[in-house]
């Protein structure tokens, strides 16, 4: 009574639920882990949520999606070199940094 007998099938899900719990361990709330780089030299980056809305991510994502299609499974891999994406997350900070002093009526 009470005794539960996992299937195969349970327990691969189970399995893949704890990996994919692996890929977001560490990763703070409104910021999301993705990889970039080109072949062997991918790189494990975590950044915010915002970024998604920036015109410059939003570049990187299209050609994820040209390079990889539309359903990436797992983490999101963004294809440019690494020193690449740091130029991009640089000026999208300076650009995030810029809006938040400017105020909401340019002033």
């Amino acid at each position: 009574m009470g005794l539960v007998e996992k299937s195969p099938k349970s327990l691969h899900l189970h399995r893949h639920h704890l990996q994919h719990k692996q890929e977001f361990k560490g990763v703070p709330k409104g910021f999301m882990a993705i990889k970039v780089g080109l072949g062997e030299e991918q790189q494990r980056f975590v950044v915010p949520v915002m970024y998604f809305n920036h015109p410059l991510f939003i570049q990187l994502l299209k050609e994820a999606e040209e390079e990889y299609g539309f359903d990436q499974k797992g983490t999101i891999t963004i294809p440019c070199h690494v020193e690449e994406f740091r130029n991009v997350r640089g000026l999208i900070d300076r650009d995030k940094n810029l809006h938040q002093h400017v105020g909401c009526f340019g002033l």
